[in-house]
């Protein structure tokens, strides 16, 4: 397919249908540097975003088109396809608790049309010189990069996020991720190694790619996490079946449509439906050589464990449980900016979440305080209104476990409830009625809380702030790493000496020092402990998509034996 910078458009982008959502489109420039921006919105960013770089006060040209909601659909040779099945389930507007889509379950046999379909295409795609490849992704980024505010809209709608953040972090940062690996691969990022062994004798490796492998999404950054696993599998010369949580598919179609368009082969990209027993037999299907998941501990440790039935390969990225550590020397209002970061940005679904927050007891008031004055700046409201920052939760099972946990901190726990609790969340004058029916939560602030309490020990994945206090360094290290998840960890100080002391002793995979949640493609990230195997982007992501062979070649001209006539 041709690839001329003239875009055809998408099939779910039309001007009449009854299935449309306004889009807010942005005539300002995604590269454009934010200045004067306010100390709420500065370096926002999620386990896994940059600085972003439009700010309310740059949107002010918006142009309005309409979208069509995308009905995902099974997706293999490279079309959508029917699908065998007469059960399905529904993906809710979180904001409202309306529905949006109806979605077709995949059967086992769809799903093994689907593999067959990526085992078809595995053989000439992996045989694919690296650099063509490369060329393909890169469309496919730079379509991202074009649509970025459509799909943002339908990212908003299927999630409940703020399109202050979609449009600003999910696209972008999927795309990075796409450029990151083309242009690793067409470098060189796959060539093997060599070693001399004698003069006669040399040994040579090569990488190569795995098969078909399986990407298991997540709902908190859908098109992202699609992005994380396909953009390095594709990458490396493997074919994928992806499946989307059912929670947020939306994404799946535009997603399949965009990899065709720009070039890739039919079946090298599929997808298919379903809840945990389409993931189940994905992940024990004979013809998967790979399975990569992104959710929490408690399935993460199934689909390792079937997959590891099968021998198959595995990236496991899991819960935290992160502790974000306020030295003595910090500087109070920056500790605050990042603590809000680490707990209310995406509405507190984020799994690198900093929720045990540790501060030194001399400085538990003043922190306190600054918290508390800074609070005001979380907005929840319209979610396509550019001022907004706050949303819903995902859907009502997610709901009802946050509030849960809440309930739990105020009446069990007894921890101190220094902000938000059970009260409804007070959404803006004159917000839509239908945003009242939404799954909100207020942001809440536990304090004086104990290693011991339930809200301290367990992943909450909501807008849920622990306080602790502490003496010393070495009392705080200990603390911080009594946990069975290593997923994250931050270090706030002035002191950087005493920082990096710090952080090599924090036990978890991926750390900051003065900073919360950017994860650029470069960086390469995973979870010690329960919170994951394997990792994520940087030059070791690649590793993950690719086997070793090594071969020994000795020019000696005989044979080594013992087996020879004394």
């Amino acid at each position: 397919m041709s690839f001329n910078g003239a875009h055809t458009e998408p099939s779910w982008l039309h001007a009449t249908k009854e299935t449309q959502i306004p889009i807010a489109q942005h005539t300002s420039q995604h590269s454009e540097h934010l200045r004067d921006t306010p100390p709420d919105l500065q370096n926002a960013k999620k386990s896994i975003t940059p600085p972003i770089h439009n700010h309310p006060r740059h949107l002010t040209n918006i142009t309005t088109t309409m979208v069509t909601i995308p009905t995902p659909s099974l997706f293999y040779d490279g079309k959508p396809q029917p699908s065998s099945s007469t059960q399905t389930f529904q993906t809710i507007d979180p904001s409202t608790s309306l529905p949006l889509a109806t979605i077709c379950t995949s059967t086992p046999s769809d799903i093994d049309a689907a593999i067959a379909s990526a085992a078809r295409a595995f053989p000439a795609w992996s045989n694919t010189p690296a650099p063509e490849r490369s060329r393909i992704l890169l469309r496919a980024a730079s379509l991202l990069r074009t649509r970025n505010d459509l799909l943002a809209s339908l990212e908003t709608k299927d999630t409940g996020k703020a399109f202050s953040e979609t449009s600003t972090v999910d696209i972008a940062t999927g795309a990075d991720v796409l450029e990151y690996f083309a242009h690793l691969v067409s470098s060189g990022g796959l060539d093997g190694e060599t070693a001399t062994l004698r003069p006669d004798a040399w040994v040579y490796t090569r990488k190569e790619p795995l098969g078909v492998c399986v990407g298991i999404g997540a709902w908190n950054y859908p098109l992202q996490i699609a992005l994380w696993k396909s953009a390095p599998c594709l990458a490396a010369g493997n074919a994928m079946v992806y499946k989307p949580s059912e929670f947020a598919p939306l994404h799946s179609a535009p997603l399949a449509e965009l990899y065709a368009e720009a070039g890739l082969p039919p079946g090298v990209f599929n997808v298919v439906h379903g809840v945990a027993e389409v993931g189940a037999y994905l992940t024990a299907h004979p013809g998967v050589a790979k399975v990569s998941f992104t959710g929490q501990v408690a399935t993460g440790r199934k689909v390792a464990a079937a997959a590891a039935g099968g021998m198959k390969y595995v990236t496991m990225e899991l819960g935290g449980k992160s502790a974000l550590v306020v030295l003595g020397d910090a500087d109070v209002e920056q500790a605050v900016d990042g603590a809000m970061m680490a707990n209310f940005y995406s509405s507190g679904q984020v799994c690198t979440n900093g929720t045990r927050v540790f501060v030194p007891t001399a400085m538990k008031k003043p922190f306190e305080e600054a918290l508390l004055r800074k609070m005001r700046y979380i907005r929840p409201g319209n979610l396509m209104d550019p001022s907004t920052n706050f949303g819903p939760l995902v859907s009502r099972p997610h709901y009802e476990k946050v509030v849960w946990y809440i309930r739990h901190g105020i009446e069990v726990d007894r921890a101190t409830l220094l902000y938000g609790g059970l009260e409804k969340l007070d959404l803006p004058e004159g917000a839509a009625e239908e945003l009242k029916k939404g799954f909100w939560v207020r942001p809440t602030v536990f304090t004086d809380c104990t290693d011991d309490m339930r809200i301290v020990k367990e992943e909450i994945f909501g807008p849920v702030m622990s306080i602790l206090t502490y003496e010393t360094v070495e009392e705080v290290v200990r603390r911080a790493n009594d946990t069975t998840l290593g997923l994250a960890a931050g270090v706030f100080t002035k002191d950087l000496n005493l920082a990096h002391k710090v952080i090599a002793q924090l036990e978890a995979g991926i750390t900051w020092i003065n900073s919360w949640g950017e994860s650029p493609a470069e960086m390469s990230v995973g979870g010690w402990k329960m919170s994951g195997v394997g990792v994520e982007n940087g030059r070791r992501g690649i590793e993950a998509w690719v086997r070793n062979k090594s071969t020994l070649v000795d020019m000696g001209g005989e044979v080594a034996t013992v087996f020879s006539k004394l």
